[in-house]
């Protein structure tokens, strides 16, 4: 009889635990995915894609050059953009990065631009008229 209590207080302790740690992996793992967000970046030269990622960023810092610069190496002035991964603008060929999000035109430089979870960013190096 006693191996019998034995047995069954082993057994409720290891559901015990087994619930109770597989709750707290899956409450840790939900919390960090409710402070990021997913962005796909893509960048042009002309009409041809040179690079497309996806980039997980910090919800409190959910701006356009946060991402472009954890997946890129970017020079900027004033929130705008002059280089990207070495593609650099030419004023004197009136040449310049723009950029669009989910294909609208951006208001704002990429310093001051939000940006949400599965927004689409798309950087074209070429000629402005």
């Amino acid at each position: 009889m006693k191996n019998k209590h034995k047995f069954s207080l082993l057994f409720t302790i290891v559901a015990f635990l087994t619930l109770f740690l597989t709750g707290c992996s899956n409450n840790s793992s939900s919390t960090a995915s409710n402070n990021q967000i997913t962005v796909n970046y893509t960048l042009k030269q002309g009409k041809k894609t040179v690079s497309d990622k996806s980039v997980k960023i910090p919800k409190k810092k959910a701006k356009v050059i946060t991402g472009l610069k954890k997946a890129w190496k970017v020079q900027e002035t004033k929130g705008f953009i002059t280089s990207i991964d070495g593609k650099k603008q030419n004023p004197k060929k009136k040449i310049y990065w723009t950029y669009t999000i989910n294909g609208k035109w951006a208001t704002k430089g990429a310093d001051k631009q939000a940006v949400a979870n599965k927004d689409k960013v798309k950087f074209t190096l070429d000629k402005v008229k």
